[in-house]
């Protein structure tokens, strides 16, 4: 049974700019007004609906941020076939020059747990010794390269993930590639924490540098493809022309580089490269070390995936390919967050 939420949503949807007694008279609800007009004043608070006149002339309409940040059922959707979903195949060029520049990602409730949590990693750190903050930056640092690589399909566990990183011992049974993957995510976090102003402000040729010490000695063509690339799962197709990507690169950087919030540049940063797919391969790997550069030169607490399921972050990322919606990956994003600042300082 739908929800009243829902309900509104869906009537809004066919018929914009409508009064809270339009709506009330359209949905046929058991509800009471006053019951309509609480669940409209949740709607614009998630961002889902916004209003325009004051007043008995008030009327109510579906935000530009609606289709990008409504809450879609994503085990629900991967029910149905890769060839039966209906999908924006290719890439929307007005995602990042007209739409994104005025969706805000997250809510007011959201934001205000997400900078309760950044305080908490505040006065953490303030109780830290230089010594003890190097620890666990160093901890962080080990996790993520272990869970980015292992999403990308690496089988290194975390403890011989540890081994390699500190003693420069290989597992066995392991090929060369696997551990260079690995040493070379601890290369590129390293880099990022000794040099935190190196991606402020955002530039393509810093982006560039990143992907370049993380697929170093991995066989892989470094700097813009120039050529069409499939990605497994989906039917998206993303750009295949050298020109066009790099234009949508700087209009990603532009656009990261207005934002205010760190949360929206970081969360962009994770989900635009890996939209974009700009390089042969490692597009999910660099996505993740620049948008934890964000968070460093912020002087946010990083992000080290370490809880994240694999399949559950490719399939939050595949919507994202297919719909341009946000809400599975945010909420990763946001789950991520608070697992890091609890876990490490």
């Amino acid at each position: 049974m739908k929800n009243l939420d829902t309900i509104i949503l869906e009537f809004l949807e066919n018929n914009p700019l409508s009064s809270s007694k339009d709506i009330y008279d359209g949905i046929s609800s058991t509800k009471g007004y006053a019951t309509i007009k609480r669940s409209l004043n949740n709607l614009i608070e998630q961002n889902y609906i916004s209003k325009e006149g004051k007043g008995k002339g008030t009327k109510y309409l579906l935000s530009t941020s609606y289709s990008i940040i409504r809450k879609i059922d994503i085990e629900e959707y991967f029910t149905q076939d890769i060839d039966d979903r209906k999908i924006q195949s290719s890439f929307n060029f007005k995602l990042i020059s007209e739409i994104l520049p005025k969706v805000e990602l997250f809510s007011q409730s959201e934001l205000e747990k997400l900078q309760l949590l950044q305080k908490q990693f505040q006065n953490n750190i303030n109780l830290l010794s230089s010594s003890q903050y190097e620890n666990e930056l160093e901890r962080l640092a080990i996790d993520l390269s272990w869970k980015s690589s292992q999403i990308e399909g690496n089988t290194y566990s975390l403890l011989e993930t540890e081994r390699l990183l500190k003693e420069k011992l290989t597992a066995d049974g392991k090929t060369k590639e696997e551990a260079v993957m690995l040493l070379n995510h601890k290369e590129a976090i390293d880099f990022i924490i000794m040099h935190p102003d190196y991606l402020n402000p955002i530039k393509v040729n810093r982006i560039e540098d990143i992907h370049s010490i993380l697929v170093k000695e991995l066989g892989i063509k470094r700097n813009i493809r120039n050529h069409r690339v499939g990605i497994s799962g989906t039917n998206y197709k993303p750009l295949d022309n050298e020109h066009q990507l790099r234009e949508a690169l700087n209009l990603m950087c532009d656009l990261v580089n207005v934002k205010q919030n760190v949360f929206e540049k970081a969360l962009l940063l994770l989900v635009l490269l890996s939209y974009l797919q700009a390089f042969d391969d490692g597009n999910k790997r660099t996505a993740r070390i620049v948008s934890n550069a964000c968070l460093i030169h912020h002087k946010h607490c990083p992000i080290s995936f370490r809880t994240v399921d694999s399949i559950e972050y490719k399939k939050a990322m595949l919507l994202f390919y297919e719909q341009n919606n946000i809400s599975a990956f945010k909420t990763l994003f946001m789950e991520q967050f608070e697992f890091a600042v609890n876990t490490y300082f």
